[in-house]
């Protein structure tokens, strides 16, 4: 799988993307955002949209991850965030920040190395930022925000799965 930084805010390119395959395609074709991608064999696997936060400029916010759904749970998404976070750390952001609004985002940016702030956004998203504190108390507690939402079985399961687990490693 190849990872590549197609740019960044404000000047990055549009991605189009098939809205029955990609989840938030549609948030792609912005142009304002940075953009990174997965690839395999020259076929988009995954994408990333992030910029930098209006208020903090030592700060980059990942906005909209997506991983084609035929791939996901490989990895994919992980393996994404961790690269646009190491490009941002390269590039001099202190922080890099993405909002989650499920469980299956939640883990996939433990397993990139995120950890859980404690902080929500006013659309109720979890707030995880690189670096910030990863112990296992501060894990569950994230995975307890969602325990009180309206969730499909599917995270129900996982959720069960993951009660008293300790933060997966890096995937």
């Amino acid at each position: 799988m190849e990872l590549e930084l197609l740019g960044w805010p404000p000047d990055g390119p549009t991605l189009r993307l098939d809205h029955r395959r990609f989840s938030y395609a549609g948030k792609f074709v912005m142009s304002a955002t940075g953009k990174a991608v997965a690839r395999e064999d020259g076929e988009l696997l995954g994408a990333v949209a992030f910029n930098e936060d209006r208020t903090d400029a030592s700060a980059l916010w990942l906005r909209y991850v997506t991983v084609r759904a035929d791939r996901r749970g490989e990895g994919i998404g992980p393996r994404l965030l961790a690269f646009v976070r190491d490009r941002a750390r390269d590039r001099g952001y202190e922080r890099v920040r993405i909002a989650v609004n499920n469980p299956f985002a939640y883990e996939a940016c433990y397993r990139a190395g995120f950890g859980y702030t404690g902080r929500r956004t006013g659309l109720a998203e979890l707030v995880l930022e690189h670096p910030d504190e990863r112990s296992p108390e501060r894990y569950r507690e994230g995975i307890d925000e969602f325990r009180e939402r309206d969730l499909s079985a599917d995270e129900e399961a996982f959720l069960d799965r993951k009660r008293d687990a300790d933060p997966p490693g890096p995937g």
